[in-house]
Order: C-alpha cells, then structure tokens, then sequence
C-alpha cells in the first residue's frame, strides 16, 4: 500500500511540474504576442525603435514642428506671439524658438533664441558685411551646432506637444540657403515637420499679389517636401473668402485678373493654370493675429498635416535613408573587395606605396633617353648623306679649292 501511494504521489508531482511547465510556455507566449502586437502598432503609428546602430536619428511622434515662414510684413512675428499666447491659455506644451538674428525685440519670450549664440552686429563688423549678408551668415553660423539644439527638444520631448519656429524676415534668406535647409531637414529627420506660409491678405485682394504669394509657395512646398498650410493672416482687416475662391474657381481668378490688360495680367492668367493641380492638395486657413482669429482651426489643420506628414514624407525619408544606407554598404564592399585582391595580388609581401616620385624619376629618366637617341639620331643621319653622295657647305669648299688646283694646272 505504501509503494501505491507514493507511486500516487510521484504521478502528482510530474503531472504538478507538467501543468507549472505548460503555464510558463503560456506566458511566454503571451509575451511575445504582446510584443508582436506592440510593434505592429508602433509600425501602423511610423514609429521607430533607436536607429544608432545604423548612424540615423531616433524619430519620434511628438512634439510637431511648426515652421513659421512669409513675406516682410505679413506678420511673422505677432503671429507668433498670438500661437504662443494660445498655447498658454490652452494648457498646451509648446516650445518657442528665434531664428531670426536681426529683431531688435520679441513680443515673446523664447527657450532658444539664436541671439544668445551669434551677435549679429559683430558678424557684420567682422565679416564687413551689410544687413543681408550679416543675416545669412549669421545663420549659418548657427546650423553648425544645430544637432546640439536637436538633442535639446529631444530631452524635453515627452513633455512637449508643440515647438514653434520663428524665421527671419527676408524669406528667401531661410529658405533658399544651405543653413535653411539645414535646419529644415535636421528637423523633418527627427519630428513630424510643417512649413506654415504666412499670407498678408489685405494685399493678396490684389490678383497679381496673389499669384506672387501662391507662386513662392509652391516653391516652398516643392523644395522642402513637407506638408504646406496657407495662413491667411490679417482676416480682421480682409476676409479670405476671395482667395479660396480663386483657388476653387479658375475662371472667377481669370476674371479677377481680366480687369488689366498689361502684360504681368497676361502672365498671372497662364500661370494658374499651372497651380491648379497645386490648389487642390492644399491645406488652407485664415486667422488674425490681432484678435485672435482662426487659433483653433489653424491648430487642427496642424495636426492633419502632421498625419499627413507621417503618411507621405516620413515614408519617403525611410526610403531616403535606406538607398543612403545601401549605397555606403556597396562602397564599404567594394572597398574591401578592392583590398583583397590587393592582398591576394602582393602574396604577403611588402606593398610599396606610390608616392608619385617614382613615376616622376621614370618621366625624367625617359626624357633623357629620348634626349640622348635623338642626338644618335642627328649622327646617324649625317653619316647616311656622305653614304649616299649628299653634298654639304664643307663638301662645296672642298670642290672649290680643287678646281683652283685645276685652273692653276691649266695656265
């Protein structure tokens, strides 16, 4: 009876360890279920894991860049001071830079400002340049540790919703120079980035105005790749309602610009046929810095062209970076490839490296040769004509004196 009741037993035991053994496999499946659910999601959201290994930048969902950018005088600046006044009264994180070296004052205050780090007066002074090019060079001065203000906003990330970009007041100083699209592509690499063109609509009533403010950008949005909101600024002053008619209707613009006959006219009327394709994929917008106007639909737009962003640009980028990553794995083989067969070629020995002087000294060594035959040459053929009855100026003289001889001879 004993032996049956711990043969019982032992059958307990093993049956024990078998049900431990199948809830440890359970859980470990349910583990790595959970961890392939959690990366679906993250690659549903374009969400990366750390990329150090392949020498890019982590990419992360939040905060959304808001680049500011727009003509002198469309109010840059105070459209800026009324973002950063909503984002207080909202409860919203946003994070505030100056990227303009020049403004004498801001209206608001700034967690970077690229005056702390360049002195635009001494740029000017030291570089003997004028305003434009104190303003540029400034600028590139400052897209030189522009990974250190990256590494910055990445620290405080998690804690931030939004980070608002203001750009100098000559446009084409940010966005045609290298410093620009330093910035902007250290940005989109790193953030959802959009590009916000500030529109003064109380001169855009003008169809000419107009058709110069849609044309810069379509340039932006074309050099930059990035998602483009048309702020109409100043809605308190105009309404916008004009200009999304222009963008809708063709013919209401043809209209508009009809009433001219100049040449300028002419071209304004064939140039939107050309943006008609643009009009259509383009997020727009009107508000009014002054009262405040349009905040809350400007910021939806914000957030719709930032899912945008990660729908289009992030893809592209990915693809971006993959071609890069490829091409320096094919020349890294190459390489190796060309120093084994360099190897394989010497056999161990000493491998002598060429310096240049070696084929300099066979150059110079040639030359002499070819120096040298040339005057064998020169001899040789001198000897080939008295071979072959050739007469020379000293054969001639010769001739004379014997014919001397002979005259004296005859007498």
């Amino acid at each position: 009876m004993n032996v049956d009741k711990g043969s019982e037993s032992a059958k307990l035991d093993n049956s024990s360890m078998q049900m431990d053994s199948d809830d440890s496999s359970d859980q470990v499946k349910d583990n790595e279920k959970e961890k392939e659910e959690l990366t679906e999601t993250m690659n549903k959201m374009h969400i990366e894991g750390s990329s150090s290994g392949n020498g890019f930048p982590n990419f992360r969902r939040k905060p959304v860049i808001i680049i500011v950018v727009g003509m002198a005088g469309s109010g840059k600046t105070t459209l800026m001071h009324r973002l950063v006044a909503h984002t207080h009264i909202k409860n919203i994180r946003g994070y505030v830079m100056n990227l303009d070296p020049a403004v004498m004052t801001l209206p608001y205050a700034s967690n970077i400002d690229i005056r702390d780090t360049v002195k635009y007066k001494e740029v000017m002074k030291q570089f003997n340049l004028g305003p434009n090019g104190g303003i540029l060079t400034s600028m590139n001065l400052f897209a030189t540790k522009f990974n250190e203000v990256i590494s910055v906003i990445e620290r405080r990330a998690d804690q931030l919703d939004y980070v608002l970009v203001d750009t100098p007041g000559q446009i084409e100083i940010f966005t045609w120079s290298a410093s620009g699209a330093i910035i902007t592509e250290a940005f989109a690499s790193t953030f959802p980035t959009v590009v916000a063109y500030v529109v003064d609509t109380p001169r855009s009533e003008d169809p000419t105005t107009f058709m110069s403010n849609m044309l810069y950008a379509c340039s932006i949005l074309y050099k930059t790749r990035l998602p483009l909101i048309l702020t109409f600024n100043k809605v308190d002053v105009a309404a916008h309602q004009f200009a999304l008619e222009w963008m809708e209707d063709f013919e209401a613009f043809q209209a508009a610009a009809s009433s001219d006959q100049s040449y300028t006219s002419t071209l304004t009327q064939s140039l939107s046929l050309v943006l008609d394709e643009f009009y259509n994929n383009l997020k727009s917008v009107g508000v009014s810095a002054v009262s405040g106007a349009g905040m809350e639909a400007f910021f939806k737009v914000v957030e719709a062209s930032a899912d945008e962003y990660m729908d289009t640009y992030k893809a592209d980028l990915d693809k971006r970076r993959e071609e890069k990553q490829r091409l320096e794995e094919d020349r890294r083989r190459g390489d190796m490839d060309k120093l084994r067969r360099d190897m394989e070629k010497s056999g161990g020995e000493t491998v002598v490296l060429n310096t240049g002087l070696k084929d300099k000294q066979k150059s110079k060594s040639k030359s002499m040769m070819d120096e040298e035959d040339e005057v064998e040459e020169e001899d040789e053929v001198t000897d080939d004509d008295d071979d072959l009855g050739i007469y020379t100026e000293d054969d001639d003289a010769i001739d004379e004196d014997e014919d001397e001889e002979v005259d004296r001879f005859g007498l």
